[in-house]
């Protein structure tokens, strides 16, 4: 049986991610503007698969690399801790 933890701490998610290559990232999860984006980790290879598909029209749910300090700025003001 897999064990779940809750992470809270900046930089134990950071390490966390990091141990498993993971990114931070966001999904716009709808073309409505004012919708809230989605937090996400993308792991491995997975952060560079949509890099390869320019047909894809933006904000079809496909998500966004950013920076961790953007992706923390999210994470604290939604209160998700």
């Amino acid at each position: 049986m897999v064990d779940t933890i809750t992470l809270t701490d900046h930089d134990e998610i950071r390490s966390w991610a990091a141990a498993r290559a993971g990114f931070p990232a966001i999904v716009d999860v709808s073309p409505e503007p004012g919708t809230q984006a989605m937090l996400r980790l993308v792991f491995d290879q997975q952060a560079y698969e949509d890099e390869d598909r320019p047909e894809r029209p933006p904000n079809a749910g496909g998500y966004e690399l950013v920076e961790w300090d953007e992706w923390f700025k999210i994470f604290d003001d939604r209160q998700l801790a």
